[in-house]
């Protein structure tokens, strides 16, 4: 079982990079991101390094308007779906755990349920279902909607969605296939416990075809930092993913958080919060700003105008680059990601930045941290030791250079200070996590 002195660490499976320029950059490799032995490869190089958990975002939609625009940040236009690579890298690794993205707002939870019980029998306990509720129209209309529904009705739907899923894993005790042979009885029908579900989302009757998983249930994991979001990972999750700027905005999250599952009557220690932290790492700082400044210069100003204004959810695409946006363009509320937007309406209102100020230095939240290995482990030690996280959620602007180095470098500098794990924390993620493993419900 995991330490809690000891930091998490987990990585963001990023294609080319997480830098929105980063497929332009000479040292990205093409298609990386559909190409299995890419990802297999970063997967491993994860492992080697002992991280906790290799992780892959989603959304289910290409982008079929503002082509123009996409053409150049061809942002999930080109994406190997989660629940389908999972289990192949699941067949690639021993240790790691894999956790991916899918929607409460497009699934059925049978589906789902089976699927993410799937992932976890093949790879022997170590799966994780990333739960969203999606943030764009592009995907509602891939399912018969014409826009999303309101952010507090989705909300909603996964919490019930959520539930079904948790009540479908249970659908058997952990012993009752026991496959006597000699009786002739292969399970105990006294252990499944079946589900009947009606609500106001979905009407479920039956139990999962599947025993109960290694790790007992996949483990949870849930991203939202709006009020319901916040509210929603209390009720349910087992890791939270953070996006906040400064470790004392991320400690007042993590706190709120904790309060939150106090008053719900959950444990606070059950759940493990992981700060978004993009790196850029370099032999000096000079170099590490050097490799951040080239992959910023890279960023058309087409790119930096559709990122803000897809966040801020206006159209920013006739404005002049050297001048601040108008309040009037400001939108009253936001549908899609509340933090992003609030962050832009920040930098706007009381930065008074210019348009290319804004998207030469807009990180969806967070702040690139540039500097050598000794300068990002002070930065993560630093973070982990004033409370603001239980660990990371690595984030490489070119991945394969950034996670080998991270790999090389940081890895080897944190085990010297203690500070991370020096081999493997028992067989599931849930031991890795240090989480504990949830009892059935018909037993206790």
């Amino acid at each position: 079982m995991a330490s809690r002195d000891r930091m998490l660490l987990a990585v963001m499976a990023s294609g080319p990079g997480a830098h929105v320029a980063a497929w332009r950059h000479p040292a990205a490799r093409g298609a990386s991101n559909i190409r299995i032995a890419h990802q297999v490869a970063m997967a491993r190089l994860a492992e080697r390094g002992l991280l906790h958990l290799y992780f892959v975002a989603d959304t289910p939609a290409a982008r079929t308007a503002d082509l123009g625009l996409y053409s150049r940040m061809p942002l999930y236009m080109n994406e190997l779906e989660p629940i389908t690579l999972l289990p192949a890298l699941a067949m690639a690794t021993e240790h790691i755990g894999l956790g991916g993205t899918a929607s409460a707002s497009f699934y059925e939870p049978y589906n789902l349920a089976r699927q993410f019980a799937s992932i976890d029998h093949i790879s022997g306990g170590r799966a994780a279902w990333n739960i969203v509720t999606s943030a764009n129209d592009f995907a509602a209309r891939n399912f018969g909607l014409d826009a999303l529904p309101p952010h507090a009705e989705r909300y909603r739907r996964a919490e019930e969605f959520t539930s079904v899923v948790l009540k479908l894993w249970d659908s058997w005790e952990e012993d009752a296939f026991g496959r006597d042979a000699s009786s002739g009885v292969y399970f105990d029908p006294a252990k499944q416990h079946p589900v009947d579900h009606r609500g106001d989302f979905f009407t479920v009757r039956g139990a999962l075809n599947l025993e109960r998983t290694p790790q007992g249930r996949p483990v949870i994991i849930q991203a939202g930092a709006s009020g319901p979001g916040m509210e929603f990972a209390a009720r349910v999750a087992e890791v939270v993913f953070g996006s906040n700027e400064t470790p004392e905005e991320s400690r007042a999250f993590r706190d709120g958080l904790r309060e939150r599952m106090a008053r719900l009557g959950r444990d606070p220690d059950g759940m493990r919060m992981l700060a978004g932290m993009p790196v850029v790492i370099g032999e000096s700082e000079a170099e590490a700003e050097d490799k951040y400044a080239t992959l910023q210069a890279l960023i058309h100003p087409d790119v930096g105008r559709g990122r803000l204004g897809m966040d801020l959810e206006a159209d920013l695409s006739g404005l002049p680059l050297d001048e601040p946006v108008p309040e009037e363009l400001i939108p009253t509320s936001a549908n899609f990601h509340r933090k992003f937007h609030d962050t832009i309406v920040r930098m706007i209102r009381e930065e008074r930045l210019t348009l290319r100020q804004m998207f030469l230095r807009y990180d969806r939240g967070r702040r690139t941290v540039r500097g050598t290995p000794k300068g990002i482990a002070d930065t993560l030690e630093a973070w982990h030791a004033a409370g603001a996280c239980d660990g990371f959620m690595m984030m490489f602007a070119l991945m394969e250079e950034g996670l080998g180095a991270f790999v090389r470098d940081v890895v080897p500098e944190l085990q010297r200070r203690g500070l991370f794990r020096t081999g493997p924390d028992g067989a599931t993620l849930r031991d890795a996590l240090g989480l504990a493993r949830p009892a059935h419900p018909a037993v206790g």
